[in-house]
């Protein structure tokens, strides 16, 4: 799938902060955004929604602990998505972009991390000990 298609079909998925539907799955979430769950993504995002006033790309590159190339790639997907946007000015002689959520972005964005916290609580719940290891049934044994 081109990178235009895959773009297009990720705006056309509108994010849901709640789970599937009770036929996909107990533990499937909706809400996971493919377009912001990708790790350097959820990165990048992280840092500009504790940055509100934006993070120029280098900043962003230092914190995000990523290539001139991968930031551009993924800031750019990003920004198709209407997630971020982009800031163009000079610091003396020097060009610089700077890069910001959106007022969507920060939305969805903040939506993302409910599904999230949603996912660790659900999960949290399954790990407490409900049945101790030695009272299992049917022969079963720790490896």
């Amino acid at each position: 799938m081109s990178r235009k298609k895959a773009i297009e079909k990720a705006k056309a998925e509108k994010p849901k902060s709640e789970k599937s539907p009770a036929g996909a799955g107990r533990f499937s979430y909706a809400g996971l955004d493919r377009v912001m769950h990708e790790k350097a993504r959820l990165g990048i995002l992280a840092s500009l929604a504790a940055h509100s006033a934006g993070l120029l790309f280098n900043d962003l590159k230092q914190l995000c602990s990523l290539t001139d190339g991968n930031l551009s790639r993924h800031l750019a997907v990003l920004s198709d998505a209407g997630l971020v946007e982009i800031w163009k000015g000079t610091t003396g002689p020097r060009p610089q972009t700077m890069y910001r959520l959106t007022d969507r972005g920060r939305q969805q964005f903040a939506e993302y991390i409910s599904v999230l916290e949603k996912v660790v609580a659900d999960a949290r719940l399954e790990v407490q000990p409900q049945i101790s290891r030695r009272h299992l049934s049917g022969g079963w044994s720790p490896a």
